[in-house]
């Protein structure tokens, strides 16, 4: 059965509303899937309510930034209660930091030159700010952008231009997401309930067993095994792992947006599908 357990909507840094992100689903013949925008459940009732419509399982579902100790990373939450008062607390701060932390930058960009509307754009996002929409925006202006290659001397300017030299480049100022403490969220899953898998960990180098062995005896439930991020050696070493430390295996396509420009391949599921029998335990998170 095709199952997809990380997607990505317009409520973050998607570029499909929820109702988009369905009929795509629709057309893959996807069963069950989960929204797991960034840090907001913003787009949960609207994609649970066009699962239902399209006779798709929907799974609850959020990406969050943690860290322990020096430690940041990224992790999928499933099947918990996102009405909760003390999870939309948590979320809400998070939001705020980061929001904070864009102005600042953006607000630093200005006094180097840079023509922006901080508030027009901050506006447009009333949960979690993307920071590739916001790379969207600087190069949606025509003095940014001319400003750009000038100044990085290059014909063509991309996203990643402009988050590595003006967005994440320490001499400038560098934008850091917002973390929470995972203990924190274990803690608060004590009262919502919901499954923790750690997200894509071969993407940045977290496949480490006592790393592991620490986040399973802190309440980790799962590692996410099938990723675009992922080689196929690596694949191979997370099942051992997963093996080894009993943990549910999961499976997402970190989808986004459709690459556009007539790239052949336009999306990861042209080339990555997810079977949910490869999974081990998943039954636990999409039953």
């Amino acid at each position: 059965m095709l199952i997809d357990l990380q997607l990505h909507s317009t409520y973050s840094d998607g570029y499909l509303t929820p109702t988009e992100l369905i009929k795509y689903l629709k057309k893959r013949n996807i069963k069950i899937a989960a929204l797991t925008d960034h840090n907001t459940v913003g787009g949960a009732h609207e994609f649970k309510k066009e699962c239902k419509k399209n006779k798709i399982k929907a799974i609850t579902g959020i990406e969050l930034y943690v860290k322990l100790g020096n430690k940041k990373f990224n992790i999928l939450w499933y099947n918990f209660d996102y009405n909760s008062a003390d999870l939309h607390d948590m979320l809400r701060g998070s939001q705020m930091r980061r929001r904070k932390m864009f102005r600042v930058c953006l607000e630093r960009l200005i006094d180097d030159g840079f023509k922006i509307d901080v508030n027009k754009i901050l506006d447009k996002y009333n949960h979690y700010v993307p920071l590739n929409h916001v790379t969207d925006e600087l190069l949606a202006n025509k003095f940014n952008y001319n400003k750009i290659k000038r100044e990085l001397k290059i014909k063509f300017v991309s996203d990643g231009d402009v988050i590595n030299e003006y967005l994440r480049n320490k001499k400038v100022g560098k934008l850091q997401n917002s973390y929470l403490d995972i203990n924190r969220v274990f803690r608060l899953r004590k009262k919502i309930g919901g499954s923790v898998v750690l997200c894509h960990p071969a993407k940045h180098h977290y496949l480490k067993e006592d790393f592991l062995i620490k986040l399973k005896k802190l309440g980790l439930d799962g590692i996410e095994l099938l990723s675009p991020h992922h080689s196929y050696n690596a694949v191979m070493y997370i099942q051992f792992l997963a093996g080894k430390l009993d943990l549910i295996e999961t499976g997402g396509s970190d989808f986004h947006r459709f690459e556009g420009d007539k790239q052949t391949v336009q999306d990861s599921w042209d080339y990555f599908k997810i079977d949910s029998s490869y999974l081990k335990g998943v039954k636990k998170i999409i039953s």
